[in-house]
């Protein structure tokens, strides 16, 4: 009876320790996966980034201003050099059980990319505005879709998840409409005039920048680079509102308004790299994260 009194035990302790490794286990990879997550996110918001500016000086070359190629040159090779990881970063989610982002479709991406950098010169402004920006629009999407299956999930608290949706969604999608605008607004100051598509459509990116920046405002703690960032937008609104709306006589310089807008999207990109770093600190420390960073 002793013995088996025993051997009992020592099964159940067995079982014990074994379910001890496999929620070790289980932290371990949701470790990974969220460290992971978060790398592909900051890589995504990168290139991003960098296909913006590439639009928009492609946008100021393709409607006469010479000044900007050597510039995106450089930043076609800018975007290269940050494939590679997202390619990486694919590999990996592809092995998830609903991946966000696969590696067959980044490889049709890094396609298109390819296509449109060797084909700028034979575009038209808004031919090149379309094709960037229907990339960026699938890089958005991947950035969502990341946000929502591997970082919101990360954090029980109201503000933690309002700040990740911050960071994987609304900045994004409003340094897109930025974006957009500084492109548009590049080839109106390169021509010295704006056509009525093109003020429509300027009034239109910048009221949707107002609304987005509102609604990440909302799902904000306040701090310098929120600010600053809403100082920026309103002084590129001010910008277009008042000095590239005009059918004729637009005297702005290209690289006043490439500055001005480029301003205003850095700042946004300035909010949401500090809005990631403060998901990552209160990813590795929830306890002491979630009094400090996310009270309101």
């Amino acid at each position: 009876m002793d013995g088996l009194i025993w051997a009992l035990g020592g099964a159940l302790g067995a079982m014990g320790w074994a379910g001890v490794v496999v929620r070790r286990r289980r932290r371990a990879d949701a470790e990974r996966t969220a460290a992971r997550s978060l790398a592909a996110c900051r890589e995504l918001l990168v290139l991003i980034a960098r296909l913006q500016q590439h639009r928009g000086m492609s946008s100021a070359l393709l409607a006469g201003d010479r000044s900007f190629t050597a510039a995106r040159m450089g930043k076609a090779r800018d975007i290269d050099a940050v494939l590679p990881a997202l390619r990486a970063a694919a590999q990996a989610e592809s092995g998830m059980a609903h991946p966000c982002l696969t590696v067959n479709e980044f490889a049709v991406f890094e396609h298109r990319w390819g296509v449109l950098r060797d084909a700028l010169a034979s575009l038209s402004v808004e031919q090149s505005i379309a094709q960037h920006s229907a990339l960026i629009a699938q890089l958005l999407q991947w950035l969502a879709a990341l946000g929502e299956a591997r970082v919101e999930p990360l954090f029980g608290e109201h503000g933690a998840r309002d700040a990740a949706r911050n960071y994987a969604s609304r900045l994004p999608a409003l340094t897109e409409c930025l974006g957009q605008a500084r492109a548009l607004g590049l080839s109106v100051a390169a021509r010295g005039g704006c056509s009525a598509v093109a003020r429509v459509r300027l009034m239109f990116l910048i009221a949707r920048a107002e609304h987005l920046l509102a609604q990440a405002a909302k799902g904000a703690v306040r701090g310098r680079c929120a600010d600053e960032a809403a100082a920026a937008v309103q002084a590129m609104a001010q910008m277009v509102n008042t000095r590239l709306l005009l059918r004729t006589g637009v005297d702005v310089p290209a690289q006043v308004v490439f500055e001005v807008a480029s301003g205003a999207v850095d700042s946004v990109f300035a909010w949401a790299s500090d809005t990631g770093a403060q998901l990552n600190r209160a990813r590795q420390s929830p306890s002491a994260a979630g009094a400090t960073v996310w009270a309101a």
